[in-house]
C-alpha cells in the first residue's frame, strides 16, 4: 500500500455526506486534503480541529470554470503537489425519457458530469508528475443499471463511468489510476425519498470513505477501476 504521509488529495463536494466522510477519512489517515464546497462553513468543526499543516478549504462550484481552476492552483500553492482526486460532488433530480423539459437533464449532465470531467482535466498534470496519482470519481449503481424513472440521472453516471475509463487510459503511462465507486443507497440527505429500507440498513457514509481510501492506497500495480457497492439484494448491472 502507498503511504498516506505528504501525499495531497483533493475532494469535492466536502461540506457533506460522502464528500465529507471522505475527506476526514483521508486526514485522519495522514494524507494532507483539500476541500472544495459550494459553501466550506458547512464542512464542519472538524476542519478547524485537525492538523492545520494538512487541510484547507476552498469553493467549489461544478459549473464554475474560473473557479475550478482557482482551487487547483490554491491546493498547488498551499501543498506543492496534488496526488489524488476525489470527485464526490453531485446533484440527484428526477428527470423522465418522456419528460419535454430538458433542464433538469442539462443541470444533471453539468454537475454530475462535466463538472468531474473539468477537474480530471486540470489536475492530471499534477496526478501525472506524481508517478502515482489517483482519481476516485463518486459515481452509482444507477450508472450500471436502470431501475426507476430517474432518466437524467442515470444517464450523467453512466456517462460518468465513460469519464472513468478514459481518464484510467490518459493517465495509465504515467503512473495514474481511476477508480468508480458505484454505491447503492448510502444514507445521506440524498437518500431522504428512499422507500422500503431503513436508514441503519443503508450503505454508511464513513464505509464508503474506507473503500474509497484503500483504492487511493493501492499500488499502481493493484488498480481497481470500478468497486461496485450495495446495501441490498439485486442486479448490479
Amino acid at each position: 500500500m502507498l503511504p498516506a504521509a505528504g501525499r495531497v488529495v483533493m475532494v469535492s463536494g466536502a461540506s457533506g455526506g460522502i464528500g465529507n466522510a471522505i475527506a476526514q477519512c483521508l486526514h485522519n489517515k495522514g494524507y494532507s486534503v483539500s476541500l472544495g464546497a459550494r459553501n466550506v462553513d458547512k464542512i464542519g468543526p472538524w476542519i478547524g480541529e485537525g492538523d492545520q499543516d494538512r487541510l484547507m478549504s476552498h469553493v467549489y462550484e461544478a459549473t464554475d470554470r474560473e473557479g475550478n481552476q482557482a482551487w487547483v492552483d490554491a491546493t498547488v500553492e498551499r501543498f506543492g503537489r496534488i496526488d489524488g482526486l476525489v470527485n464526490a460532488a453531485g446533484m440527484g433530480g428526477m428527470a423522465n425519457l418522456e419528460d419535454e423539459d430538458e433542464d433538469v437533464f442539462d443541470d444533471l449532465w453539468q454537475v454530475n458530469t462535466k463538472g468531474p470531467m473539468r477537474m480530471i482535466r486540470l489536475t492530471l498534470p499534477h496526478l501525472r508528475a506524481s508517478g502515482s496519482g489517483r482519481i476516485v470519481l463518486v459515481s452509482s449503481l444507477s450508472g450500471k443499471r436502470v431501475t426507476n424513472d430517474g432518466t437524467g440521472y442515470a444517464l450523467s453516471k453512466f456517462a460518468l463511468m465513460a469519464v472513468n475509463h478514459a481518464a484510467r487510459r490518459a493517465g495509465w503511462e504515467d503512473g495514474v489510476r481511476s477508480t468508480a465507486v458505484c454505491p447503492g443507497w448510502v444514507n445521506t440527505a440524498m437518500a431522504k425519498n428512499a422507500v422500503g429500507i431503513e436508514r441503519e440498513d443503508m450503505i454508511q457514509p464513513d464505509d464508503l470513505a474506507e473503500l474509497v481510501e484503500t483504492a487511493i492506497a493501492l499500488p499502481n500495480g493493484a488498480a481497481v477501476a470500478e468497486l461496485l457497492v450495495s446495501c441490498s439484494l439485486g442486479d448490479l448491472f
